[in-house]
């Protein structure tokens, strides 16, 4: 259609006659007079649009389906991964059945020594802090941790708080060159003082030369001026080793720390000093040494016709039948030292 004069006019015309329709149809609401005639249209296309939307809907239901399938795709994804977040954070089960003895421990030795703590997680070695025994740990200032505070674990003395951040601190290890730690010892409550060797055993002085010490004895922490760094009470280690004094003032003593410091994870921070010296009672009980049974013994005689006869006169055997027969014979008449040989073959002949 060409683009003229005429043509403008016609669309003008039909464009108000629209409008018109629609007001009209609009103000009669129910009543409208075009009501018939949208009846009528939809008569005439009705069946065409189902045809369309039949033709059509199978694509869109498709398009649909791609769509939710990406939807629970991307669902499924984050899922997994959240899954493998918590399997990472609770690791294999022997891992988390070791972390759990270690906590239930660590608050046990707590409970013992009435010591308000702190728990924590050890979360790097001290590697990029120089070449000292330290760890860090995932607590901080936040939590209330302050510096000078005892750390310890389920087995013993760990260490002591020497750096504070927000949320992580600093812990030099006991078994540190530079780490010394007053100690007590058990019963006897002979005073030393620990000092770390590494991966060798704590070594520890007495002041008093002469004390009485010997392998297996056991050490707690003294504790210091109020309680900081150190409590008292907390298991240090176990006497492996005594040196003479050799004419010194003190005497050396080698102890072998309860904790293992190459494989920490679980600690506490000790918050709050028990209100008294708990002494030992925070050290493990030791293993009850049962007595061995007494072995029953049979005394058996070698009669002169050879027979082995036991302590109730009963015979259990006869020399000349058992396999080694003289042999045996002899030895259990040397063990009982009443068998007699000679007088038997003096009978015989």
């Amino acid at each position: 259609m060409r683009d003229t004069r005429e043509s403008r006019l016609l669309l003008v015309l039909l464009i108000a006659i629209a409008f018109a329709l629609i007001t009209v149809d609009i103000r009669g609401g129910e009543e409208s007079p075009v009501d018939g005639a949208r009846q009528a249209a939809a008569t005439v296309f009705g069946p065409v649009e189902n045809g369309v939307a039949a033709a059509v809907d199978p694509v869109g239901n498709a398009i649909g389906a791609v769509r939710d399938s990406g939807n629970r795709h991307d669902k499924i994804s984050a899922l997994e991964q959240e899954n493998a977040t918590l399997k990472a954070r609770l690791g294999s089960d022997d891992r988390t059945n070791s972390r759990v003895r270690q906590l239930d421990a660590m608050l046990k030795n707590a409970g013992a020594g009435q010591y308000g703590i702190k728990g924590a997680e050890v979360i790097a070695i001290g590697a990029a802090q120089g070449f000292s025994w330290t760890v860090t740990i995932d607590a901080g200032a936040n939590d209330g941790i302050r510096r000078d505070m005892t750390v310890l674990n389920g087995e013993g003395l760990v260490g002591r708080v020497t750096t504070v951040g927000p949320d992580t601190a600093t812990v030099l290890l006991a078994n540190d060159p530079d780490f010394t730690v007053g100690t007590r010892m058990e019963k006897t409550d002979e005073l030393g003082f620990a000092t770390g060797q590494g991966s060798r055993p704590l070594s520890v002085q007495f002041l008093n030369g002469k004390a009485k010490v010997k392998a297996g004895d056991r050490l707690v922490t003294f504790g210091s001026s109020k309680d900081k760094p150190f409590v008292p009470g907390v298991p240090v280690g176990e006497v492996v080793r005594v040196d003479p004094s050799g004419g010194a003032l003190t005497r050396t003593v080698y102890v072998k720390p309860y904790v293992g410091f190459t494989k920490l994870d679980i600690v506490g921070v000790v918050v709050q000093a028990p209100r008294e010296d708990p002494r030992d009672t925070v050290l493990p009980k030791r293993p009850v040494k049962t007595k061995p049974k007494p072995t029953p013994t049979v005394t058996v005689t070698v009669q002169p016709n050879g027979d082995l006869v036991d302590g109730s006169g009963k015979v259990v055997g006869n020399i000349n039948e058992t396999p080694g027969g003289d042999a045996a014979g002899d030895a259990a008449g040397d063990q009982q030292g009443n068998a007699q040989p000679d007088n038997a073959a003096n009978d015989q002949e």
